[in-house]
């Protein structure tokens, strides 16, 4: 009798359990939903006021061709000239949106397969070598062990990593940069990580973006479209990265651990959390 009264308050108490975990992962599953609905609220906000700057610019200098205002056919043709190099740029930055629009509603699929990270980091470092190399600018890497695969879009991962380590050397003069990954799986992911400089104008606008959509997201924007070269800010192309990761199952974060800190207090990390695969 006492043996089964035993089992009976057992299971009960892991019942009571179960449900415990299930509410909380439910609260979780909330929480998660109301901070991505409030992140696309401000995503939405920061990439109209920062499709206005450019816009703004294509209609000043049409502005001064129209009016005849220009000094010489050869400084209206210059005008023109940045008018048409704006424009290309405006539709380069139209169809990054429209990617990540038609992924996250469906209409485009990522093709998710299983991929060598050895390869990857061999195609991301015979891709932006020459850049660091023609800026003296040293670029560091740490090949992963061949046998770790990683479940992603390989054109997808490809273009990102390009895209943070060339948004770093053609902002930052002096420094370096380490590209490297975990040889360990953690929670079914595998980390790679980037370490670049504190001070980068990337983390600094990233970090300004990821404060202001919790308020209100056009805080900053009026410091980050000072850059003819960039169309669209350091710190919107770092959000647009990192909502493609996280459409990849991953995750893409600043982190600063105190051991960093302490080892090279004058580097930061950008960590990418992306699922593995069984090679």
């Amino acid at each position: 009798m006492d043996s089964l009264l035993t089992s009976d308050i057992n299971e009960l108490i892991a019942e009571n359990q179960a449900l415990k975990k299930q509410l909380k992962n439910t609260e979780l599953a909330y929480q998660m939903a109301k901070e991505m609905c409030s992140f696309k609220a401000g995503f939405l906000a920061r990439i109209s006021h920062e499709l206005r700057s450019p816009l703004n610019g294509l209609i000043g200098l049409h502005q001064l061709i129209l009016s005849d205002l220009c000094e010489s056919p050869e400084e209206e043709r210059e005008f023109i000239e940045q008018a048409h190099q704006r424009s290309l740029k405006l539709i380069k930055l139209i169809d990054e949106i429209l990617m990540i629009s038609k992924i996250e509603y469906g209409t485009t699929q990522l093709n998710i397969t299983s991929i060598k990270l050895l390869d990857i980091f061999e195609e991301v470092y015979h891709a932006t070598y020459l850049l660091a190399a023609n800026r003296n600018y040293p670029f560091n890497i740490t090949f992963p062990h061949p046998e770790i695969h990683i479940l992603v879009d390989h054109r997808c991962i490809r273009q990102i990593l390009i895209n943070l380590i060339e948004m770093n050397i053609t902002t930052h003069q002096q420094s370096n940069i380490h590209l490297s990954s975990s040889d360990m799986t953690i929670n079914n992911h595998i980390h790679i990580w980037l370490d670049i400089p504190k001070d980068s104008l990337v983390i600094s606008e990233a970090i300004d973006l990821i404060k202001s959509h919790k308020s209100d997201p056009l805080d900053k924007s009026e410091n980050n479209l000072t850059s003819e070269n960039h169309i669209l800010s350091l710190g919107m192309k770092f959000l647009i990265n990192q909502t493609l990761i996280e459409m990849m199952g991953g995750e893409l974060v600043i982190i600063e651990s105190p051991i960093m800190k302490q080892i090279i207090p004058k580097i930061i990390r950008l960590q990418i959390s992306i699922p593995c695969a069984d090679s």
